[in-house]
């Protein structure tokens, strides 16, 4: 079945002349690494190629090929075709299925089980670590070289979502891809030096600040930080500089939740959830509007953040009861 759609999907594809690829809010490695090294492949079948996300680029990813592509300004007119990579609902790109022509041919590819299947064609594989697999399998179907250029991209997708490997999503096919990935010639030491260890000083001043606001709760199994847009702006940081810190909280020996609490604007609360071993995130947070993996998810609270770390740290705590009394 999954074939079948991948191969429907790049037929759609290769029909379009023009095609726009749009990927989501707080951009992270897997939807930016994806969608490049999709939007590079099709500008190699000869597209007319439009790269969208509304957020600005994160620092440490400006080294991936193509970055510049990629434009928070939609094209105008925009081509019939629509490609949404790593995006569980039209939301999570501040548009609306209103904003598109009625002609307009929806192509949704993502790998979060929370999918809203909003496309005319859904791919949708919740065992794939993260969308950049999937977007290897359809740049195979497209029957499109792998250049270092692409190759850099996916590798890069794959290698944030997993965690360096290291997170429960990563399967014996991930490292398949990967080596294949490697054969292209990419430069290991320069993706893991720009993703990982070039870290702002505005970002470890967020982190200082997180940290002093760290609490635990139930007994030890939840970890909760928060972060006010004045930390923001003292720090002289972008939102994109919090990626990553929450796992300061998941680290803690003992926790099993770790939540991050952001507030974008006054009355508007993203939180990011994380978990260890059996905590699912992702169901937690399709309950409050979101949604994600059993281990990584989010969602949005329109409530001042007081009130936001009340319901997130009530709910939490009564379904970790639940979960050690089971």
């Amino acid at each position: 079945m999954k074939n079948s759609v991948r191969a429907q999907l790049a037929e759609e594809l290769r029909k379009a002349p023009r095609v726009a690829l749009f990927s989501h809010v707080s951009p992270d490695g897997d939807c930016l690494g994806s969608m490049l090294g999709l939007g590079l492949a099709l500008e190699a079948l000869g597209k007319e190629v439009y790269m969208f996300n509304p957020d600005p680029f994160p620092r440490n990813l400006l080294f991936l090929p193509g970055a510049g592509k990629v434009k928070s300004e939609l094209p105008n007119p925009l081509p019939q075709c629509l490609i949404f990579v790593d995006c569980s609902d039209l939301q999570r790109v501040k548009l609306d299925a209103k904003d598109f022509p009625a002609e307009s041919l929806v192509l949704n590819l993502d790998h979060h089980i929370s999918n809203q299947n909003f496309g005319h064609i859904n791919w949708v594989d919740s065992k794939a670590s993260a969308s950049g697999e999937m977007v290897y399998d359809l740049v195979k179907e497209l029957q499109v070289e792998l250049t270092p250029e692409i190759a850099t991209n996916i590798y890069t997708a794959i290698l944030t979502d997993t965690g360096s490997f290291k997170y429960s999503n990563t399967t014996s096919r991930t490292h398949r891809i990967v080596s294949e990935l490697l054969e292209t010639g990419i430069n290991l030491a320069d993706i893991h030096y720009y993703v990982y260890d070039q870290v702002p000083l505005a970002k470890l001043e967020l982190l200082r600040r997180g940290l002093n606001q760290l609490k635990i709760y139930a007994d030890g199994l939840l970890a909760v930080m928060t972060l006010r847009s004045n930390d923001f702006a003292e720090s002289q940081a972008e939102e994109s500089l919090s990626e990553g810190l929450i796992d300061h909280g998941r680290t803690i020996e003992g926790v099993e939740v770790a939540v991050l609490l952001k507030e974008v604007k006054a009355d508007v609360i993203r939180v990011s959830l994380r978990s260890n071993r059996w905590f699912d995130v992702a169901k937690f947070a399709h309950s409050f509007g979101g949604g994600g993996h059993k281990r990584a998810a989010g969602c949005t609270l329109e409530v001042p953040l007081e009130e936001a770390e009340k319901i997130v740290i009530k709910a939490i705590e009564e379904e970790l009861k639940l979960g050690r009394s089971s």
